[in-house]
């Protein structure tokens, strides 16, 4: 397990760390004012931010529960702290908080070309589902539709959240 805290997203300070992560991850970040609409509707939003010695939020998780289903919006890493384990561990604990909030199927969209994060979410059992084209800007892109069904991030291992 990564040397890291993962916890709720609280304050603007979280809230400027995920938009630094942001920034420095995607071509189109979101904005202050996307992610405070967001945080408006805490039933449905929710925020994981994971936490290093080294940052205060070395990356972040943003997804929805709706009904039984979690929607991952966006998921990011600093790229200092990217292949250390921390994304996999973020998104184990994101995943096992929404099956706690009563999520049975996680679904996302991934850029066609980011081979290192369909490299992540195949390890943590999503799986293909369908293609949503032109779905990127700058530039234009296919999303690949990743699917993961069932509860817990990994069954086998250590829960990696406090």
């Amino acid at each position: 397990m990564p040397d890291c805290r993962i916890e709720p997203l609280t304050g603007e300070r979280d809230l400027d760390g995920v938009l630094e992560v942001e920034a420095l991850s995607f071509n189109n970040p979101w904005t202050r004012e996307m992610y405070t609409r967001e945080l408006e509707n805490r039933s449905v939003c929710h925020i994981l931010v994971a936490r290093t010695t080294e940052w205060t939020v070395a990356g972040f998780c943003s997804f929805w529960i709706v009904t039984d289903e979690m929607h991952i919006n966006n998921v990011a890493l600093r790229p200092e702290c990217r292949g250390r384990g921390i994304g996999s561990a973020l998104l184990r604990c994101a995943i096992d908080e929404a099956a706690d909030l009563g999520a049975r199927r996680t679904i996302l969209e991934v850029r066609a070309s980011n081979a290192p994060a369909r490299r992540l979410y195949e390890r943590l059992g999503f799986y293909v589902a369908g293609t949503r084209r032109n779905y990127y800007t700058a530039p234009v892109e296919d999303a690949v539709m990743l699917w993961r069904d069932s509860g817990r991030g990994d069954p086998a291992a250590a829960r990696p959240c406090p």
